[in-house]
């Protein structure tokens, strides 16, 4: 059993090949990926002992997930065998002004068919002490919201602390329910809340006057919405809010903000230039975050590790945050002159 659990949509993610356009050459580069999984892999990297908990079919590629995962050293044993396809996920990632763009083919995948009664949470969250979750399995499927709910329910009952990122997926709102529907009694469940803006906005309905398009950020009102979010939801200890300013595909401005009951707090921000893989860099924050406030007793070291941490992913291709805590403290102290380690 793992005291960090995460439960979600791992999936077959299909690339083109460096900055190309879809079909612009016949090859992909498949590797696979996902929110949760992305977070479990990272908090194994961390020598915490994750898990990660999901459907996926009893075929090759269904194995081949597996074990890509128990290569990081993933605990999969209450991965469910069912359903017949692994979602899959097509990315063609953009350039200077040209933006990446992700098309999804996860419809009937094996998760979004799980539904309440699938999973022994009991069992799961035996030795469990956090369990993440996020707002886009919720998305999939009305029997994948439901599940999402028994999960975080299962989870509070067993006194395990509860984080989700709330993700907003405008692509994958299909079946009849909108976000806010699904993920304000969901995240009434929550102890540690991560979002950017847009997800706090289209995921939660809370309405609140920030904006990225133009590249820069106005934090006086990041403290307004931290606020606004722990107000709505008084069962929430923390907020914390990626501030991403986008100034091109290449090159992003990248802090994060944090609030809970000692007050707001921001970060120091990252110049990202020659952004690698952008894709997954929410994830990385997350289980930064987690692994943050599990491994320092200051609530601003935690944050500092958690977008420390995400800062190194844009440098790393692939869904995965293949960094280790001692290389993330060396960025936190200082070493971020990219000089060769002989």
């Amino acid at each position: 059993m793992s005291e960090f659990v995460s439960f979600g949509e791992i999936m077959l993610r299909l690339k083109t090949p460096a900055h190309e356009r879809f079909f612009q050459s016949p090859a992909f580069e498949a590797t696979f990926g996902g929110g949760e999984a992305n977070v479990a892999v990272s908090l194994s990297n961390y020598g915490f002992n994750a898990e990660f908990v999901s459907a996926l079919p009893q075929n090759d590629i269904g194995d081949a997930a597996l074990r890509e995962l128990r290569g990081f050293g993933v605990d999969v044993s209450h991965v469910r065998r069912s359903g017949s396809r692994v979602g899959i996920y097509f990315l063609e990632t953009g350039s200077n002004q040209r933006p990446s763009k992700v098309v999804y083919d996860r419809a009937n995948s094996s998760i979004a068919e799980a539904k309440p009664g699938d999973f022994d949470w009991k069992d799961i969250f035996s030795d469990a002490k956090w369990f993440h979750i996020t707002g886009i399995t919720p998305a999939l499927s009305q029997s994948a919201a439901d599940l999402s709910l028994e999960a975080v329910k299962a989870a509070k009952k067993a006194g395990v602390t509860v984080s989700c990122d709330f993700n907003y997926r405008g692509k994958l709102w299909k079946y009849g329910k909108t976000a806010p529907e699904v993920m304000n009694e969901l995240v009434k469940y929550v102890d540690v809340g991560i979002a950017n803006e847009e997800d706090c906005q289209k995921s939660l309905g809370i309405e609140a006057d920030v904006h990225v398009e133009s590249g820069e950020l106005d934090t006086a009102k990041y403290e307004a919405l931290t606020s606004k979010v722990l107000d709505t939801f008084p069962d929430m200890s923390t907020i914390a809010v990626t501030l991403r300013e986008s100034r091109s595909a290449d090159r992003n401005g990248w802090s994060a903000c944090l609030r809970d009951a000692g007050g707001f707090r921001l970060s120091r921000q990252y110049e990202l230039t020659d952004i690698v893989d952008r894709v997954g860099g929410g994830d990385s924050f997350a289980s930064g975050l987690i692994a943050g406030l599990n491994l320092y007793e200051d609530r601003q070291q935690s944050l500092e590790f958690a977008v420390a941490a995400s800062c190194l992913k844009h440098t790393i291709q692939g869904d995965f945050n293949r960094v280790t805590v001692p290389e993330v403290e060396n960025l936190l102290g200082g070493d971020g002159s990219g000089r060769v380690q002989r």
